[in-house]
């Protein structure tokens, strides 16, 4: 678990570190340019691969713990006060509305 926790916020930083791929609505504001300063393509790469290692060892571990605790999914809840309240509570018997009485229409009014 702890990886898996150590894996998302490196995740996360790798992500959030990236420049956007298209330029977007910061360019329409003048943002435009800033993306043509400092930005090596080696870096980009890195980063690219980075974010999909990533984003596989966070899938695989996640499927590892699964796999290896599969009894904690199995597992039910503990039941709430209120549940508890409601299984011991008696049950009224179920009532059906009445029928309505039939009435003798006037032949106008058919």
């Amino acid at each position: 678990m702890i990886l898996i926790a150590v894996v998302s916020i490196l995740l996360m930083l790798v992500v959030l570190v990236q420049s956007p791929k298209s330029s977007g609505m910061g360019a329409s504001f003048g943002g435009g340019a800033t993306s043509m300063m400092g930005g090596v393509k080696r870096t980009a790469d890195f980063l690219e691969r980075a974010t999909w290692a990533l984003a596989i060892a966070l899938f695989a571990l996640v499927l590892l713990v699964n796999m290896l605790n599969p009894g904690a999914a199995t597992t039910s809840a503990p039941e709430s006060a209120m549940e508890e309240v409601m299984d011991d509570a008696p049950q009224a018997p179920v009532q059906t509305p009445a029928q309505p009485a039939a009435t003798d229409l006037p032949e106008s009014a058919e």
